[in-house]
């Protein structure tokens, strides 16, 4: 899972409040002995470590220096790291100037994280930071691998070097091509700036989008797409385009790591065919009415649509060009697919190939 975007648009939060709310509102993760934690964080710290020469060959993308361990979390630890993240994404103080909006804010935010926390198995956060420096770190949140592997019923070790894959992939991207952090802080910064405009110009907006949304058959699916369509209304046009920039790079990244991680699957995961296949079936599974309500709010739903969409695009172009000519997508922002492009690859290949 790369960073979120949908987490927070704003940004006078006080993020030291919002990780100790989240902190106490997050859920404590299964029952497990000191021994069965003491075994999944070793593992995961090997695995990380293993699966990063594989994803590199079948990749083509070339990093430079040592590998940093992966750093093996609970769900405090995750939410703690997640919030010093956003902190530096939205280039926020500790302390905002107005101290009750701060809070407010930041209850809020430490509220989705503690619900976010309970879900996540991994992330790389390209915007950590060690001594003051951006140096990235990948995160690994092994009460939840626990609870996955319980669920699905599946080989415990074929399972955490799955994740792995996927997580790894993300770090190969952002540490092979450094120029992706800073994409995603700009739009982030246009995203979260206030763009100065009456409130008549944002009401105006809106009600253009609601009379747009009275002509249209509600999606069948329950689908976010209500959800984001009402955040694209009340957005100036620059805020809109860097919205649809996070939107498509994330669709890229997650597809690709999905593509990544069913390439190298066979090689090095004995059990991956029964992983995927019931992996699959949870990702789909109907979930209650709160939760999928709670899900499109966040933008959870529309995170499962970028999986399979952006694999479309991955699988596509591969099959068509190979991996080779499919980097080419990686060497800056004129060549990253536009929205129209994620949904016909082929446009991608006639425009940048």
């Amino acid at each position: 899972m790369t960073p979120s975007s949908e987490l927070t648009l704003g940004t006078a939060v006080d993020w030291g409040f919002a990780a100790t709310v989240g902190r106490r509102l997050a859920r404590p993760g299964p029952a497990s002995s000191d021994y069965t934690r003491r075994q999944v964080i070793d593992e995961l710290t090997t695995a990380a470590a293993k699966a990063e020469p594989p994803v590199r060959d079948v990749t083509g993308l070339v990093t430079e220096g040592a590998v940093p361990a992966a750093r093996i979390v609970d769900r405090p630890q995750w939410i703690g790291a997640a919030a010093e993240s956003m902190r530096v994404m939205m280039n926020g103080s500790e302390t905002p100037k107005g101290f009750l909006t701060g809070r407010l804010t930041g209850a809020q935010t430490g509220a989705v994280l503690a619900f976010v926390s309970s879900g996540i198995l991994g992330q790389y956060d390209p915007f950590a930071t060690n001594n003051g420096a951006k140096e990235g770190c990948l995160l690994l949140v092994y009460p939840n691998v626990i609870a996955v592997e319980r669920q699905l019923r599946v080989d415990p070790s074929d399972f955490r070097l799955w994740v792995c894959l996927h997580e790894v992939t993300h770090r190969v991207q952002f540490t092979a091509n450094r120029w992706l952090s800073d994409y995603m802080s700009a739009a982030l910064a246009m995203l979260t700036r206030d763009a100065g405009e009456d409130i008549g110009q944002v009401a105006i907006r809106l009600a253009g989008y609601v009379r747009a949304r009275g002509r249209q058959t509600p999606a069948a699916d329950g689908s976010s797409s209500g959800i984001l369509g009402l955040v694209r209304a009340v957005q100036s046009e620059p805020q809109r385009e860097a919205l649809d920039q996070l939107l498509v790079l994330g669709t890229l990244l997650e597809g690709h790591a999905d593509h990544v991680m069913d390439a190298v699957g066979p090689m090095v995961v004995p059990s991956v065919a029964t992983i995927r296949r019931r992996f699959d079936e949870r990702r789909h599974r109907k979930q209650p009415p709160l939760q999928r309500l709670l899900r499109a709010l966040l933008g959870l739903d529309a995170k499962l649509s970028q999986y399979t969409r952006g694999k479309a695009f991955v699988d596509h172009v591969v099959s068509r060009v190979g991996m080779e000519r499919f980097n080419t997508v990686w060497s800056g922002p004129e060549t990253l697919p536009r929205p129209a492009e994620i949904e016909e690859p082929r446009r991608w290949i006639d425009r940048v190939l």
